[in-house]
């Protein structure tokens, strides 16, 4: 008897149908001084803002309890990888104005990975007690931003010991092989852009050699061939496309190379194409996380947005949905947390 009701247990099992869906974890711990502060988990789709305060980026917040863990979780990540970042944020909302004005802020610590929709990752102390300088996860790529960082405090050490001209030109020829060779060890091409981005950014000292670099190294090439490998038409794809044929172009003119004017049109129509689609593309993001939040607006909220947007104050929507003023407050107050605002200009801002 209980053989056969085994038996027929395990075939209803097998003709059951199996849905498995994807459902993220990101916890960490803070320590006692950043325990009152806002945690953020934001998405970075420009790596030239992956470290830094932007409120564009933000997808949720969250705090820390009285033992100063916190938890995000959920299933509306994309499924490929993406950059993320967790900082925590001690900065008052009269103070953030000002701190955040150039998107870095000296109240604020972070921690960037590589993670998706189906991501579990924990950022536990260090062994000396430090927060957001570990990251644990079954996610072999999850920390690979860590990595490249440790490997960019050896460079900047390697630097420090002897400022001159010829110990920075040997060791930056050295130390972007070391960066180029140990991104493409990963596998993760948003790893390499991580790199890139430190490398070629323009207000650094390294700048210079990078155009250099630029000249005679295939691995740009490479790069670009493996973003549009792994991630096509994508925001980061197409900004480092986009990036990396104006460098090219400025490479060849300070060589003094003769280039027909024809050449500069096409990379003009093509740099511009890159752009609109890069655009387009954000547009469309946009779009979609607007009709998702408005769709979980309920019917009464839907009129009163678009009150709002018709520049009704309180009173004139009361008014004309026959309510009292303290009921319009309360929907009004509903709809910024589902529309994730705090303001009647930042309303107005998602629909120009």
């Amino acid at each position: 008897m209980q053989l056969k009701f085994t038996f027929l247990l395990s075939l209803l099992l097998l003709f059951l149908p199996v849905t498995v869906t994807g459902q993220y974890e990101f916890s960490g711990v803070v320590d006692l001084n950043n325990r009152d502060g806002r945690i953020y988990l934001s998405v970075v789709d420009d790596y030239r803002k992956i470290s830094g305060v932007y409120p564009e980026q933000i997808l949720n917040e969250t705090r820390a309890d009285t033992t100063g863990h916190f938890v995000f979780k959920g299933n509306n990540l994309p499924a490929e990888n993406k950059i993320y970042r967790i900082h925590v944020d001690n900065c008052t909302p009269e103070d953030q104005d000002v701190t955040h004005f150039t998107g870095h802020c000296p109240n604020s610590k972070e921690v960037v990975f590589v993670a998706n929709n189906q991501t579990k990752l924990s950022l536990p102390f260090t062994f000396d007690d430090q927060m957001f300088c570990a990251v644990v996860s079954d996610h072999e790529k999850a920390n690979a931003f860590l990595k490249i960082d440790s490997l960019k405090n050896d460079m900047r050490f390697a630097f420090g010991t002897y400022r001159s001209e010829a110990n920075r030109r040997i060791n930056s020829k050295k130390w972007f092989s070391i960066l180029q060779q140990y991104g493409e060890q990963l596998q993760e091409p948003l790893a390499e852009l991580y790199s890139y981005a430190f490398l070629s950014d323009r207000s650094s000292d390294l700048y210079h050699f990078y155009l250099q670099d630029l000249r005679s190294n295939s691995y740009y090439e490479e790069l670009l061939a493996r973003l549009k490998d792994q991630y096509p038409d994508t925001p980061y794809t197409l900004q480092y496309e986009s990036e990396l044929r104006s460098d090219q172009y400025l490479v060849q003119d300070q060589a003094g190379k003769r280039i027909p004017w024809w050449m500069y049109l096409v990379a003009g129509i093509a740099v511009f194409s890159i752009l609109l689609n890069l655009n387009y593309f954000q547009r469309l993001r946009k779009m979609k996380h607007l009709n998702s939040a408005k769709a979980a607006l309920t019917q009464t909220e839907q009129k009163v947005l678009q009150l709002i947007l018709e520049d009704k104050s309180n009173k004139e929507i009361a008014s004309q949905l026959f309510v009292s003023v303290s009921t319009v407050k309360t929907h009004i107050n509903n709809l910024y947390k589902k529309l994730q605002v705090s303001t009647r200009s930042e309303v107005k801002a998602l629909y120009t």
